[in-house]
């Protein structure tokens, strides 16, 4: 008898087989999925062990009968079951049932995300219909409020619309805050590559003087950070207080209502800054200007400039321009000088353009010119100016408009 089915009877290996099986079969309907397919799988194992121990066997066999004892055996029984076990076609018809088993498993777990996704987007439409009749509720009666009680500045003014609500992801915000960074520096460097090189351009057909044209386009920027970061305020004033009526979390009030902003800049009144950034210049006492015309013409240098300081108030922490008064000390870590100046001044006659600020940290540098007393050439000139400009509305259509008489040019008090 060969030594390999001696073993094979005292390792018990078929009983325990049996057993196996009969254990598998009780616990079933109880197991898990994945308990069955390790069941299985041990069963697999345990069945391979078998079957290579019976191959030893069947050699051992067939070298005990010589070179062609059992050959007959072989061919009829063996080859067959072999051909049988391997078939190819077997194969592929198993193949395809295990991957049509997996596709509906995959097409059941994809209609299920898809119904959650549904039930997830219905519920945030209802919410935001929710916050819109709580907008509109609020818009009302503040309308009924103001019809009860009118007064000349209720009058005059035009009262905000309701809030829209869009859908937003939480803490977008802060999650993209670096690359919005980025972008609005970059945008804020084409600005004065650009839009100022521009509006310069066009000023020039009006002043000759040089130093008037970039103190025009320098007063225009600062005005005009100014005149967003005044909208931003109060426009945040307004998100906060309608999104509080129904605000529950995660996230803090104040990022909702940040977010918030990011996502609906759009509403931003930017032709109101505009407007505003003129009207301050048209009043300022540095600056001068050609009576048949107006600031408007560089309105697009001022949209772009109240555009970029408005959602620069956006970021955390927010960017700003540095504040610039003539004669200051120059720091060159703060400006560039203009190719004009003189070098060897350290006091800034004019600014050109402001620096940017992150926190009193210089990002970008701004520009001034700097020349040994020039600033006294230039306090003595406006001696003889007219301190202020007309301050009749604005005919946005039109270029000309009625002003006043046209500041004095030779300095002498008007009799």
């Amino acid at each position: 008898m060969a030594d390999g089915l001696r073993r094979l009877v005292g390792a018990e290996s078929g009983r325990v087989l049996q057993e196996k099986l009969e254990s598998w079969y009780r616990d079933y309907e109880i197991n898990s999925c994945d308990q069955n397919l390790n069941r299985c799988c041990e069963i697999i194992e345990l069945n391979s062990q078998i079957q290579g121990q019976l191959f030893t066997i069947l050699n051992e066999t067939s070298r005990e009968g010589g070179h062609y004892a059992g050959v007959e055996t072989i061919k009829t029984r063996l080859l067959p079951w072999l051909g049988t076990c391997f078939s190819c076609a077997t194969s592929g018809r198993l193949f395809e049932t295990n991957l049509s088993l997996t596709q509906d498993s995959f097409e059941r777990e994809r209609q299920l995300r898809e119904l959650a996704s549904s039930q997830t987007f219905q519920l945030q439409e209802l919410e935001e219909e929710l916050t819109s009749t709580r907008l509109q509720l609020n818009h009302v009666q503040q309308e009924l409020a103001r019809s009860r009680s009118p007064s000349p500045r209720h009058s005059e003014s035009k009262s905000p619309s309701p809030l829209p609500l869009r859908s937003c992801s939480p803490g977008r915000t802060r999650r993209t805050n670096a690359s919005r960074r980025a972008c609005l520096v970059a945008r804020f460097g084409d600005i004065y590559a650009q839009e100022r090189l521009d509006a310069e351009t066009l000023l020039r057909t009006y002043i000759s003087d040089m130093e008037m044209v970039q103190r025009i386009i320098y007063i225009a920027a600062v005005e005009s950070f100014h005149a967003a970061k005044m909208a931003y305020r109060q426009f945040k004033i307004r998100v906060r207080e309608t999104l509080s009526l129904g605000h529950s979390g995660p996230e803090s009030l104040e990022d909702t209502v940040l977010d918030y902003i990011v996502r609906h800049e759009d509403l931003y009144d930017v032709q109101a800054s505009v407007n505003e950034v003129i009207r301050s210049m048209n009043v300022n006492p540095k600056i001068s200007f050609p009576p048949e015309i107006d600031f408007i013409v560089i309105s697009t240098l001022i949209r772009e400039l109240c555009r970029v300081a408005f959602a620069m108030q956006t970021l955390i922490p927010p960017l700003d321009i540095a504040f610039g008064t003539d004669g200051e000390l120059f720091s060159e870590t703060k400006y560039h000088r203009s190719f004009d100046s003189d070098f060897t001044a350290a006091l800034v006659a004019y600014h050109v353009w402001p620096a940017l600020m992150e926190n009193d940290v210089v990002i970008v540098k701004g520009e001034a010119v700097t020349k040994r007393g020039a600033l006294w050439s230039h306090r003595s000139r406006s001696r003889g100016r007219s301190r202020s400009r007309s301050t009749s509305p604005l005919l946005s259509h039109h270029l000309s408009r009625s002003r006043s008489p046209s500041p004095l040019r030779s300095g002498s008090p008007r009799r």
